[in-house]
């Protein structure tokens, strides 16, 4: 299988509304320019405590500004609506791209000039049929590495069902207004909310290759902070400044390998979050530790949960090799402490089982998040200062830990 050679490019996108790192120089070009995802959140169907706020529930004429932070640039970009667990069809009336006031993420404010209309086959309006996605015309609004991207939508109708499609672990600001405000500079009297409802991804037209994270809420972000963008992909992405590689994060809180949970299980949802995923070139799995937490603290059913894990993974592998894609694996972090510790060790046992396979050769090659963030003197714990407190997630310093352990030169 051939590996992609990524470099840093610096040169300076001289048209257009750009804000963030440069990413435009064509010098050194290495292949034509393609539709690269450089923003995705795994579509999910909304809890009740996560539906829009009221007088927002169906979204009836509703106004809903939402940023998300682009990681590869490029000078044309387009977005995807999903309906993947909507109970009836979703009618957008109007949508536009523009850029937040001063890079802000969770803003409600957008940068006069840079506002775009979104059109749907040269439309203003779109129908997403229940099930389906739909991608945007692609929009010219050059933008640069980094930069965080505002888009607003307008529902007249609103979505005639109780059953939407969100990511509520959005760890950003989102804004719900009545009227049809998509290009109002600012949303006075809005209500915030901090999750994204609706969006599954933004492409751009550019050189980049895409990295994508198979996760639960240790990639979500639970414990970093709301408008921070300082998950540990985030993180990753800066660290490695590299104006052409996404970093594509399709986690969500309570996901699991093998059995639903919150969102569909990593097996069922592979092919739509990562072999469906334009650009895509690269994965790396770290997910397992709720299969083992939820799994009875016996003997036997966490013998069971370990064989099944790691036959999952090499299913995971199987296929996205199939696909192209270079696959890591990352071992799972410490939760000594937490409600999935056991007193009888047994999850920890699984735990520890589970590593030493993803350490054994079952990837092209392993991250060691264990190693990076466990406690040197309680191995099986944490260390204290990258614990939220609940012995399990991490705060945006452990987070780092995390960025800083995967290897630039797999990348």
């Amino acid at each position: 299988m051939k590996r992609r050679t990524l470099l840093t490019s610096s040169g300076v996108v001289a048209t257009g509304a750009v804000i963030g790192r440069d990413v435009s120089d064509q010098s050194d070009r290495r292949g034509p320019d393609r539709w690269v995802h450089t923003w995705t959140a795994m579509p999910q169907l909304t809890e009740p405590h996560n539906m829009p706020p009221a007088p927002f529930t169906s979204l009836a004429d509703t106004t809903l500004r939402q940023t998300v932070r682009i990681t590869a640039g490029g000078r044309r970009l387009r977005v995807r609506y999903s309906n993947a667990f909507g109970g009836a069809d979703l009618p957008i009336t109007a949508a536009a791209v523009a850029l937040p006031v001063g890079n802000q993420a969770g803003s409600s404010a957008i940068r006069a000039g840079t506002s775009r209309p979104l059109t749907f086959g040269g439309r203003p309006s779109v129908v997403v049929p229940m099930g389906a996605q739909i991608v945007s015309d692609p929009i010219d609004l050059p933008v640069l590495a980094a930069a965080n991207l505002t888009v607003t939508t307008y529902l007249a109708e609103g979505q005639n069902t109780t059953a939407i499609t969100s990511h509520p672990g959005s760890r950003t600001t989102s804004w719900l207004v009545n009227g049809d405000q998509h290009t109002a500079l600012d949303l006075t009297g809005a209500t915030p909310v901090d999750h994204w409802y609706l969006l599954s991804g933004v492409e751009v037209l550019g050189e980049a290759s895409g990295l994508v994270v198979l996760g639960d809420s240790l990639t979500d972000g639970r414990g970093s902070t709301t408008n921070g963008n300082d998950r540990w992909p985030d993180q990753l992405f800066d660290r490695l400044r590299d104006p052409r590689l996404a970093v594509l994060n399709q986690a969500a809180g309570g996901n699991r390998v093998l059995r639903d949970g919150l969102g569909p299980n990593a097996l069922a949802r592979l092919d739509r979050d990562v072999l469906a995923v334009s650009g895509a070139r690269q994965l790396i799995v770290f997910e397992g530790v709720n299969d083992i937490g939820v799994a009875p603290a016996t003997d036997s059913d966490q013998q069971q949960i370990v064989a099944e894990l790691i036959g999952a993974y090499r299913q995971i592998v199987l296929r996205a090799h199939a696909g192209d894609l270079r696959v890591y694996g990352a071992t799972l972090t410490p939760f000594g402490g937490n409600i999935y510790d056991d007193v009888t060790g047994l999850r920890e046992r699984s735990r520890q089982a589970v590593n030493a396979a993803i350490r054994s050769g079952l990837f092209d090659a392993v991250i060691d998040f264990d190693a990076a963030v466990r406690d040197p003197a309680a191995p099986r714990q944490l260390a204290p200062a990258y614990d939220t407190g609940d012995h399990l997630h991490l705060n945006p310093a452990g987070y780092a830990a995390l960025a800083a352990a995967v290897p630039r030169r797999l990348l």
